[in-house]
């Protein structure tokens, strides 16, 4: 089969022209031109060759030199162009779905799907952020601050290093969600079936909170893990023998139950039984024993000055201190900043039909988890902050009136 050979532009065609006249000796184009053409613009020597004898003939005649192409185009239907004043003049919740679009700016669906893959037009899922109060905006300022250093011999600003802060958090894992999306196969005749998920009720899906603890990830110089930075995440869940005898299990089974209500007193437990031992057992030995435990605001999270606390946190040579981090600032924790997301999305690809079954998975995907991803989280936690303190400086040098106690 024939090679198709391309349709010059009307561009091409009026550069071609140009190059020839420069190239031209006594009215003549230099040996070869026409076959240097060919090659750069992917045509055949006869088609400049041809496109040459129709401006020669027009300059022979002392006409003005026109070679556009004769081909006429598709006339189809005019297209509505885009008016971007007035689509940004439509209030955002018009704006949900591409036929309330279509509605709000007069249009077809078709037409606003067609800037949409033009890039005219772009989706956007919003989360709702929360609301700062000036005191918040001071105190991330002040937080964010806190986490860099002025470096003398290279003079500039860098951020610390971090390498004795753990990060701490809770969070809900559930059995299964609502709503998930499967692709199914369509070929006939084994047409695929619809998969049949049920629960007795989607207000009660099973789920289990966790708490997690995890710290930077350290390298040495030829780039191979020392330290992957987790330190566990451990569930709240209690075993309690069955009460009565079903199909699944007999009577005095112990089974897991989870820990519904997440007082002071199970966080106390968990951090004094669990979380503290695990940090001295897995913290590497030739680090610094002054260790910073960063949680959030939540009223369920013992102090510093817990005396109980202070005795298992500062026995043994260790110094572990409870550090705050700003109030309504999930992002500036590595935790709910992406590394809960990261878990989440694995955990959701096995089959977890009970609750033992969700404890197991959700620990083997925090250990199989790699290494890299959470250290690719404590870098775009440091560009949040930059890009914390740029924001807030404005704001709180204008706003706040706590800079001027």
């Amino acid at each position: 089969m024939a090679k198709k050979i391309r349709n010059l532009s009307n561009l091409e065609r009026a550069k071609i022209i140009q190059i020839i006249l420069l190239k031209c000796i006594n009215g003549k184009p230099v040996r070869g031109t026409m076959l240097e053409l060919a090659q750069q613009y992917g045509v055949t020597r006869k088609a400049i060759t041809n496109l040459w004898k129709e401006a020669k003939q027009q300059r022979d005649a002392w006409e003005l030199i026109n070679v556009n192409s004769k081909l006429k185009g598709r006339e189809g239907t005019n297209k509505v162009t885009f008016d971007a004043a007035r689509f940004k003049s439509i209030h955002y919740k018009l704006r949900t779905t591409q036929k309330r679009v279509a509605a709000a700016m007069v249009v077809s669906q078709s037409t606003v799907s067609r800037w949409v893959k033009s890039k005219v037009i772009r989706s956007h899922t919003n989360a709702l952020k929360p609301s700062l109060t000036d005191k918040n905006k001071l105190a991330r300022l002040i937080f964010c601050l806190s986490k860099l250093y002025y470096d003398e011999m290279l003079s500039k600003i860098m951020f610390k290093d971090q390498g004795n802060l753990i990060h701490i958090d809770e969070k809900w894992f559930y059995i299964t969600k609502d709503g998930q999306r499967y692709y199914l196969s369509q070929t006939e005749p084994d047409q695929e079936e619809e998969p049949f998920i049920s629960v007795q009720s989607k207000s009660y899906i099973g789920k289990i909170m966790f708490m997690c603890a995890v710290a930077r990830p350290k390298f040495s110089n030829n780039n191979e893990c020392v330290f992957n930075g987790n330190i566990g995440i451990w569930p709240f869940v209690s075993l309690e023998p069955a009460q009565r005898n079903s199909k699944n299990r007999v009577a005095g089974t112990l089974e897991t139950k989870p820990i519904e209500s997440i007082t002071k007193p199970v966080i106390k437990n968990m951090m004094l039984g669990v979380v503290l031992p695990e940090i001295k057992r897995k913290w590497p030995a030739n680090a610094s024993k002054n260790i910073f435990i960063q949680q959030d605001n939540a009223r369920s999270h013992i102090s510093n000055n817990d005396p109980d606390f202070r005795e298992a946190a500062s026995s043994d040579g260790w110094n572990i201190q409870l550090v705050q981090q700003p109030p309504n600032s999930p992002d500036l924790n590595v935790l709910d900043l992406g590394f809960f997301r990261a878990i989440q999305s694995l955990q959701t690809l096995t089959n977890s039909y009970k609750l033992n079954e969700l404890v197991v998975a959700v620990k083997t995907v925090f250990d199989n988890l790699e290494v890299i991803k959470l250290n690719y989280v404590f870098i775009t936690m440091q560009g949040c902050n930059a890009e914390n303190i740029t924001e807030l400086v404005d704001a709180v040098m204008s706003d706040s009136p706590y800079l001027i106690e």
